[in-house]
């Protein structure tokens, strides 16, 4: 298990800067400029990639060594941060943010495309890890390896990264971005170091990306457990979207709390996925998978709803530790049924079209969000506008929930009598 824990560890860094990004991109763009569609081209570019290069980051992940693809895409989130970095660095001090427009037009363009080079990155490396993951660990051992990765994701993501990327930005603007660079680099050295694995899981000779995509498109179509998990996670995930981009703005404008105490209410969120990630296995086990991907779904719309509602910072972070709770251990059922009923053959494939799905509805939550803060603060006011994003997203995750409650029950249980 060497390998595993040393991609382990390559997880914990790269997650623990992801966590540190959380605040920094959107904090940052926040000091650019106070429109909320301007404010939205920070996140959107950042998950935008998810929708155009989902599909080929699958047929490179069936088609080279995985483990090199993922350090090389390391390396080009490094170069992402670091590119981001030296921008700010530069622009350094920003004069106060216009309520239209925006404080440098170059240093607002040089963060949108940093965020798209690491958006890129991202797809190409977290397809490609969640491809490689199985060459680890043997099968009736997923779960507890999903568990253990959602725990490190928690410490680095919410946990640490928050606050880390908070008391960062109140040192120097560029420095979250510069720390990232050098965490970036050091999971890909990691990771270099995993000794063994294919070459490349498919022979150049039968290389043609038409019929390689079309095979990974004919096993999910024939799926209709995959296909349904992807729709939905989709949607959860475009609701999720929506959320966390108004909550900064609420932190901000509603809350009145500086970087380091929004940074404190992300950190409180994580509770909830070590939690998970400790017991989320155990919970799987007792709650039996179907009850318990009902529960995790149901789960969101209260939880949007109280942060709406929210009188301060304490009740945010414990609704978004009730959040993370269910949707990690969401995770725990889905990502594990995933890698064990796809080949390895084309798991990269499959993958990419499933994420495609899952994962490319986030800019249109995110883009979603800035709309409606624009159409409603007119009528509404500013703060009854940015709450308004977090009561659609509640509602939309109870519809979400009453679509998907029978046939969870329908095909999970078909899909684990093949485990």
């Amino acid at each position: 298990m060497r390998s595993y824990r040393m991609f382990l560890a390559a997880s914990g860094l790269a997650n623990l800067a992801d966590g540190v990004a959380t605040v920094a991109w959107l904090w940052v763009a926040t000091l650019l400029t106070r429109d909320a569609a301007l404010i939205a081209l920070v996140p959107v570019a950042l998950r935008l990639p998810w929708a155009l290069f989902a599909l080929p980051a699958g047929i490179v992940a069936d088609r080279m060594d995985r483990r090199r693809l993922i350090v090389a895409m390391d390396g080009l989130r490094a170069a992402g941060f670091g590119a981001a970095a030296i921008a700010l660095w530069l622009a350094a001090p920003l004069p106060p943010a216009p309520d239209s427009g925006v404080t440098s037009l170059p240093l607002f363009v040089a963060l949108c495309l940093s965020a798209l080079i690491v958006g890129v990155a991202e797809v190409f490396r977290d397809n490609a890890a969640q491809s490689y993951l199985p060459a680890l660990v043997p099968s009736e051992g997923l779960e507890r390896a999903n568990a253990r990765l959602w725990l490190v994701e928690s410490v680095g993501n919410a946990l640490v990264g928050p606050a880390l990327g908070a008391a960062a930005l109140g040192l120097m603007l560029a420095l979250p971005f510069a720390g990232n660079a050098l965490a970036y680099a050091l999971a890909g050295l990691i990771i270099a170091g995993i000794a063994g694995g294919p070459a490349s899981p498919r022979a150049a000779a039968e290389r043609n990306w038409r019929r390689e995509l079309a095979e990974g498109w004919v096993f999910l179509r024939g799926s209709p457990l995959l296909r349904m998990l992807a729709v939905a996670t989709g949607f959860w995930n475009m609701f999720d979207s929506m959320v966390m981009f108004a909550l900064v703005l609420l932190a901000q404008e509603k809350l009145g709390l500086p970087a380091g105490q929004y940074g404190l209410v992300l950190a409180a969120a994580a509770v909830g996925g070590i939690v998970s990630g400790l017991i989320g296995d155990r919970v799987v086990r007792a709650m039996g998978a179907v009850r318990l991907m009902r529960v995790a779904l149901f789960s969101g719309a209260p939880c949007f709803a109280a942060m709406a509602v929210a009188p301060g910072p304490v009740t945010v972070g414990l609704a978004l530790g009730m959040a993370w709770f269910w949707g990690l251990t969401w995770n725990i059922v889905s990502v594990s049924t995933r890698q064990r009923l796809v080949p390895d053959a084309i798991r990269g494939r499959v993958n990419s079209l499933y994420r495609l799905m899952a994962w490319g509805m986030m800019p249109v939550g995110s883009a979603l969000a800035g709309l409606v803060i624009g159409l409603a603060e007119a009528p509404l006011g500013r703060i009854a506008a940015l709450e308004a994003s977090l009561w659609l997203a509640a509602a939309g995750t109870l519809i979400l929930t009453l679509l998907v409650w029978r046939p969870l029950g329908t095909y999970l249980p078909q899909a684990l009598l093949q485990k």
